[in-house]
């Protein structure tokens, strides 16, 4: 398929070339995903979905625009192109906009990424079914379960991109997921739920069904019977599934965008010591069988390992072509990939007996971030308080405070993390 796909790319491209582009850009995607799911005993939905697209950037006369088109018959795709190029023009001049340099196309790796797991293609629905039925069998086994929900999704997507200035690539990958949602019957009239998924793109990376629904089980449990906890100025634990989003809120205005804009608080930090020296994460596209795994990003730039923080001090934030052209910054990669925090060498477990009094972060229950300072309040669940609330810290002070990192990262995720441990942190609760 994927040859198809390059060929409708490189057919928009010269058709906008020759309707009066100076550059431009285009990208054929296909996918399929099956789902199905499953409740209380019962099959409640199946849906079998199939979408193929075009997406084209537009570089003439100093203006730049973006369309997209999921009618790729030749006739009305031409037309669909003409008429972009007339609205383009129409636009006012924008010369930071270019088409990503050439240059940057060069030195792509070739590693075997191994995206693709040909058995995903046999999956059916027998073997759906039975997944949603191991799932809910181990999803209800306790006498306080309400209703338990479980889903199996799988499919593959493929894309192809080629550009007027000498791009061209395309990638594939496959996907199997499965979770079950919980919930419970609390005190009185109070309902206590929790879910887990795991996936993978080969089917061989995902645990058995039972497991994974019994996970989402025990996860329910844990929320029964549970009080507010009180205000104190203690460590902080968080689990290694839940410490993914910390990394997110912090790295969330670590590019040129924000920079550019004077809405993060990353400007200027790139060569100082901004954070505790045990945290190192690293952004890592080449990683076999990594979730975030890729040759090249959404703007054709060669995958390569991209230091963020390295003991502390930031080495680079993520620069695309656009902004970093406004910001005057170095063009790196204009989206993640794979990010990694390097480990530590202490178990869940140790780090919980090293710090002896305070709080384990099993989830984030919403919550908000300012990019710009970096102050945040996040609610939270935990096994030692549930539904208290972190106070006003900022996340560069949080990340300062860093004491200890495991050797636990959550697989299921492109943000790889292990539990991370922080000192003196203030929560407000009862």
């Amino acid at each position: 398929m994927s040859a198809d796909l390059q060929k409708r790319a490189a057919d928009a491209v010269g058709m906008l070339v020759s309707a009066g582009a100076d550059d431009a850009w285009a990208s054929a995607a296909q996918s399929r995903n099956v789902e199905f799911v499953y409740r209380d005993g019962a099959l409640e939905k199946v849906q079998d979905t199939t979408s193929r697209n075009l997406a084209v950037q537009i570089y003439a006369n100093g203006r730049y625009s973006s369309h997209q088109t999921t009618d790729l018959q030749v006739d009305r795709l031409q037309s669909f192109l003409t008429e972009a190029i007339a609205l383009t023009a129409a636009l006012e001049p924008d010369p930071q906009r270019t088409v990503t340099p050439a240059e940057l196309f060069a030195n792509r790796p070739n590693d075997d990424l191994d995206l693709v797991d040909d058995s995903v293609h046999q999956i059916d629905r027998d073997k759906r079914l039975a997944w949603c039925v191991a799932l809910d069998d181990a999803a209800r086994k306790h006498e306080r379960v309400i209703s338990a929900t479980s889903r199996v999704l799988d499919g593959v997507s493929e894309n192809a991109s080629v550009s007027s200035n000498g791009f061209s690539g395309s990638q594939l990958s496959t996907y199997c997921w499965m979770g079950a949602s919980v919930t419970l019957r609390d005190r009185g009239e109070r309902r206590a739920s929790n879910g887990f998924f795991a996936g993978s793109q080969h089917i061989a990376d995902v645990p058995d069904a039972g497991s994974i629904a019994s996970t989402a089980l025990e996860r329910a449990l844990a929320r029964l019977d549970v009080e507010k906890g009180p205000t104190s100025k203690t460590s902080m634990v968080v689990d290694a599934r839940a410490a993914s989003r910390l990394i997110g809120r912090l790295l969330g205005p670590a590019n040129a965008r924000s920079v550019q804009q004077g809405r993060s608080f990353w400007t200027d930090l790139v060569g100082e010591q901004a954070f505790s020296e045990k945290l190192s994460i690293i952004d890592d596209p080449l990683i076999v069988r990594g979730l975030g795994s890729r040759h090249y990003d959404n703007e054709g730039i060669s995958a390569k390992v991209l230091p963020i923080i390295e003991n502390g001090i930031v080495r680079n934030i993520y620069v695309d072509t656009y902004y970093g052209r406004k910001a005057g910054m170095t063009p790196t990669t204009g989206s993640s990939s794979n990010r990694r925090v390097v480990n530590g060498t202490q178990s869940l477990a140790e780090l919980l007996s090293d710090v002896g009094n305070g709080v384990y972060v099993t989830s984030w229950l919403g919550g908000n971030a300012d990019g710009t300072t970096g102050d945040f309040s996040l609610g939270l669940s935990g096994h030692m308080i549930e539904n208290g609330k972190i106070g006003r810290p900022d996340l560069k002070d949080l990340f300062g405070r860093l004491e200890a990192l495991g050797n636990d990262p959550y697989p299921y995720s492109s943000t790889l993390v292990p539990s991370l441990v922080f000192t003196d942190v203030d929560f407000s609760g009862a």
